[in-house]
């Protein structure tokens, strides 16, 4: 393997201290650890079997970061379509699922993802599947389970575990 033969300038790690401290990408945070190891002066194997890179998306992040600073950390444009699930609308999901379905006009007191689908499409116009409903609240939360297709439980009717029942 060549020596990386890169000479980062003084404020390279504070440059990167805090943008690991501003990030909120999972990916690009890791990129950013990854370089940042390797602008102490580890070596580029070291860090690659240490974070679970291959040594060669190191190298190409660690250039990157040399040449366009930490926009070159972030990620590219890919081709195909553009993920229909937005932060914004992930948000606004997440903000109805914590409210009462009634106040909605459902006839039930829990939500389900047809009926959440429903709403969302009527308050943003963006139309999802009961699927993808789903598929958001499953990312979202995933210590809590949510039955595929089923009900989720609204925060205001949710019963009583058994231990908390009077005797």
């Amino acid at each position: 393997m060549r020596t990386l033969k890169l000479h980062f300038p003084d404020e390279a790690l504070p440059t990167l201290e805090t943008f690991l401290k501003q990030t909120k990408e999972a990916r690009v945070f890791r990129r950013a650890q990854a370089v940042r190891e390797v602008v102490k002066g580890h070596r580029l194997q070291t860090v690659s079997d240490t974070l679970h890179f291959t040594y060669s998306a190191l190298r190409k992040w660690v250039h990157r970061f040399a040449h366009q600073g930490v926009q070159g950390l972030a990620d590219r444009p890919r081709p195909g379509r553009p993920p229909k699930v937005t932060c914004a609308l992930a948000h606004h999901l997440d903000r109805l699922v914590d409210q009462d379905p009634l106040q909605h006009g459902s006839n039930h007191s829990q939500w389900s993802c047809q009926e959440l689908a429903t709403v969302l499409a009527r308050q943003t116009g963006v139309q999802l599947s009961r699927e993808s409903v789903h598929d958001v609240l499953k990312k979202k939360t995933s210590a809590t389970a949510v039955p595929r297709g089923g009900s989720i439980p609204s925060p205001l009717t949710s019963p009583l575990p058994r231990s908390n029942l009077p005797p």
